[in-house]
């Protein structure tokens, strides 16, 4: 690593940040082939009984009790269309601890059942799914992982279906809030102390590059798979992404029993002239709490020379502020930045630059209750014992992308070894290093990184 850090977002070969180091580089345990399938999901009174295909058009909520309204009779009330769940969450509700959900047990044989089927992603030609909590001992309808994974693009088949995605999307868009309000979740700490969370918010700030290959992340089906395989693996606690990607991991039951993070800012697009002008563009506090997410994060980039640098600090404060008001905890992800020449920014990521945004970062907000830091290695490792004594705020090491050659992986896990050791420093938050690693695979990679906690 140079003095350029590269930042999770979108980093080119020669240290450009197209968007913070993010947890690009993580690893795990290897991957099991047992996911529950379509049949098993039950749960919330589900049965296993799915609706043909050419009931898709009339498919409703199974549950016929629902109360009329005075000026409905019973005949009409037959043939309505059943209404999504109201989910908007009041501020009250929303601020009380979240309980951690446990999965239902099966219905008996004839038992009502709630919800509404769907063709799941994953599923087999001709099934259906119910959005539901998973049965007791699944981890809810994952993609299969391929038992035996080939090297480059296509070590990753886990079978997304795409076109059943898009369909599911069409035709019921409320599928996705209702999955959201069905998903098992789970405390931000199970079973020890230290996180793996894995990250993929890049695409949204326009930063699709991994080493030589510009346009890596642009496949979104490819994308889904290596992230549904990641979050399979043992020691993996969730996934730090935009929006349109953790929606589409609720429809593939990818969430459940796993951490969700929100991406919030996404606003300062990849060598854009305004790049630190970033803007909220993506989750908002209010929508973690509507969705029952578990945290958000946002990127603070500071560069004195640029006033857009300031927009961004005064609404990140206002972020940590929203976010602690729904004790809900925000990981900040701050960079000294300055630009080249030729006008493209770089992190510097020496121990001075490291150790000033982590002070700002540390004080953004009315309260730091609620407030984690997302921290780069700085370029020389054997700095981070002095930068970590900064704050006593709990950290994550982000990952970014660990570059050319072949040792570049190892040289990263070696790092993060040594800076994991450090009182303050809680985890890992890596995307692209485990994602797309140099061999391709993505089971290896975050096997090793959950193996340094």
């Amino acid at each position: 690593m140079t003095g350029d850090g590269m930042t999770d977002d979108g980093m080119t070969d020669d240290g450009v940040t197209g968007d913070v180091a993010s947890d690009d580089d993580m690893t795990g345990d290897g991957v099991t082939g047992d996911f529950a399938s379509d049949d098993d999901m039950t749960g919330d009174g589900v049965t296993g009984d799915f609706a043909s295909d050419e009931d898709l058009a009339t498919a409703g909520s199974a549950a016929s009790n629902l109360p009329l309204g005075p000026d409905t009779d019973t005949a009409q009330s037959e043939a309505a269309p059943p209404q999504p769940p109201h989910l908007e969450v009041p501020y009250a509700e929303a601020a009380a601890p979240r309980p951690h959900l446990r999965p239902a047990h099966e219905p008996e044989d004839g038992a009502a059942v709630t919800g509404r089927p769907y063709d799941h992603p994953s599923a087999p030609p001709g099934h259906r799914s119910w959005y539901a909590e998973p049965a007791p001992g699944s981890r809810g309808a994952r993609p299969r992982p391929h038992p035996h994974p080939s090297p480059g693009a296509a070590s990753v088949d886990v079978d997304v279906d795409v076109d059943r995605l898009v369909r599911i999307r069409a035709h019921h868009p409320e599928a996705v809030a209702e999955a959201a309000s069905r998903r098992r979740t789970r405390p931000l700490f199970q079973g020890r102390d230290r996180l793996l969370i894995v990250a993929a918010d890049h695409p949204a700030r326009g930063a699709l590059a991994v080493g030589d290959r510009p346009y890596a992340m642009a496949n979104r089906a490819d994308l889904l798979g290596r992230l549904c395989l990641a979050l399979s693996r043992p020691g993996v606690d969730g996934v730090l992404a935009s929006a349109d990607i953790l929606d589409d991991l609720l429809l593939l039951g990818a969430l459940e029993d796993r951490l969700a993070v929100g991406s919030m800012n996404r606003g300062g697009l990849a060598g854009a002239a305004f790049e630190l002008d970033d803007r909220f563009t993506g989750h908002r506090p209010q929508d973690l709490a509507r969705l029952g997410f578990d945290a958000g994060k946002l990127l603070l980039r500071i560069d004195p020379d640029d006033p857009g640098s300031l927009t961004t600090l005064h609404s990140a404060a206002r972020a940590v502020d929203e976010m602690a008001a729904l004790r809900l905890p925000v990981f900040v992800e701050p960079f000294h930045c300055r630009r080249d020449s030729r006008g493209r920014l770089h992190n510097d990521l020496s121990a001075e630059a490291v150790i000033t945004s982590l002070a700002v970062a540390s004080g953004l907000g009315g309260t730091s209750a609620y407030t984690w830091l997302k921290v780069p290695v700085t370029e020389h490792p054997d700095d981070m014992a002095r930068v970590m004594e900064t704050t006593t705020l709990p950290a994550v090491l982000l990952g970014g992308d660990p570059g050319p050659g072949p040792d570049a992986q190892d040289l990263a896990y070696e790092k993060w070894r040594g800076a994991l050791r450090l009182p303050t420093v809680r985890g890992l938050v890596v995307g692209r290093s485990l994602l797309y690693p140099p061999d391709g695979d993505v089971a290896g990679a975050v096997d090793t990184a959950a193996g340094l906690l």
